[in-house]
């Protein structure tokens, strides 16, 4: 198989995982990840990522009291939400939120259960660990930038080792808690969070995939 054609199947296995088994990653594993996706490309070189990993006690810690604070605070990200998903951004949105309630049994205007879902992301899946992803607030939006393009690597390098992954803006809404917790910097902003682990399939939660739009739907060539 050529390089391409790995790199394709990679991507194309790659999904937002909801659902995951309890094993842990050993940490060869997790440090391998990490070294791939460390080669990224970046801002006159800034590489401005850094990674904070939790396993076992460390993880169900953070889970039980990540709860507790969404359940008694009021979001405060480091990075300003979208001030709105027009036209078929909100389409895109919609359709993955509704074949993921489809999927988990979630009825139309049943708020308690989408509320109960929703907070799904507050218990990490159930992941066994989970990757808290920073940036130098110095850098703006170019360092933010730069950080996400470690944070496809980190997903693709799992992938590449049979870990499932899913990269979470949910938990960065709760960046002081964050940044409290694990004691990070406060020149540092808390970007999202990727839960890890090995992948519960046969979850519900699991069983569907996004459609994505086509080249013809993304590409402007001109010549």
């Amino acid at each position: 198989m050529s390089d391409y054609d790995t790199l394709t199947s990679l991507l194309q296995a790659r999904y937002s995982c909801r659902a995951f088994r309890h094993d842990p990653v050993p940490r060869d594993d997790i440090e391998a990840i990490i070294d791939a996706a460390r080669h990224v490309p970046s801002w006159c070189n800034a590489q401005p990522w850094q990674i904070t990993v939790t396993t076992g006690d460390a993880t169900e810690q953070f889970r039980s009291t990540l709860q507790e604070a969404v359940a008694a605070g009021t979001p405060a990200p480091d990075l300003d939400p979208p001030d709105g998903y027009p036209g078929i951004y909100g389409d895109r949105r919609r359709s993955c939120g509704w074949q993921l309630y489809e999927a988990v049994g979630v009825t139309k205007g049943d708020r308690a259960a989408s509320a109960a879902q929703m907070m799904r992301n507050y218990a990490l899946f159930d992941a066994p660990h989970v990757a808290i992803i920073t940036s130098p607030r110095a850098l703006g939006a170019y360092g933010a930038m730069d950080t996400g393009g470690f944070v496809t690597a980190f997903t693709l390098a799992a992938r590449a080792r049979g870990i499932d992954t899913i990269a979470q803006a949910a938990i960065a809404f709760y960046a002081g808690f964050v940044r409290r917790h694990f004691d990070l910097p406060e020149d540092r902003m808390v970007l999202c969070a990727i839960s890890f682990g090995y992948a519960d399939t046969d979850h519900p939660a699991n069983g569907f995939r996004t459609e994505r739009a086509g080249v013809a739907d993304i590409l402007d060539l001109r010549s």
